[in-house]
C-alpha cells in the first residue's frame, strides 16, 4: 500500500559531501566490483538526523543528489557520527559520488574528490541509479 507522504513534495537542501574510504566496502569491491554487495555498502549517503528530520527523510528513504556534474539517486541513512553536522553529508568514495564529482581542476589536474556541494532532496524514483 503506498503512502499519502510520497506525493508530498520534499524541500531542496544544500549539502557539502565529505568522500571516505570504508573496510566493508573496499573489501566487496575486491570481491566485485558489480556485486550487490557492493552498491548497498556504496550507494549511500550518511546524513545528520537533524537533516533528515528537516528534508522529511527517513532511514533508507532514497535521495535524489545533484549538481552541475551529475545526478544520482541513493539510499539515504543517518550517520554514525555522535557530533551534529548540519549540512554536511558522508559518501563512500564509488562510482555514485564518482558521478558528482566535477572535471574541472584548478590546474591541478586532480578533480576534487573530497568536497562536493550538491543539492539532495527525497527521490521520486524507486531505484538507486544503477551501475551502467
Amino acid at each position: 500500500m503506498m503512502g499519502f507522504d510520497q506525493f508530498l513534495s520534499s524541500p531542496e537542501m544544500e549539502i557539502l559531501i565529505i568522500t571516505h574510504r570504508d573496510i566493508f566496502q573496499s573489501a566487496a569491491n575486491s570481491d566485485s566490483r558489480f556485486s550487490d554487495d557492493y552498491a548497498n555498502l556504496t550507494a549511500i549517503i550518511r546524513l545528520d538526523k537533524q537533516d533528515m528530520k528537516k528534508a522529511g527523510i527517513k532511514e533508507g528513504d532514497l535521495v535524489a543528489i545533484k549538481n552541475n556534474s551529475g545526478k544520482v539517486v541513493v539510499k539515504a541513512l543517518q550517520s554514525t557520527y555522535e557530533e551534529p553536522h548540519s549540512g554536511t553529508a558522508y559518501m563512500v568514495n564509488g562510482p555514485w559520488v564518482n558521478a558528482l564529482v566535477s572535471a574541472e581542476t584548478s590546474g591541478t589536474g586532480v578533480p576534487a574528490f573530497k568536497y562536493i556541494e550538491a543539492k539532495m532532496e527525497r527521490s521520486k524514483e524507486s531505484s538507486i541509479t544503477s551501475f551502467e
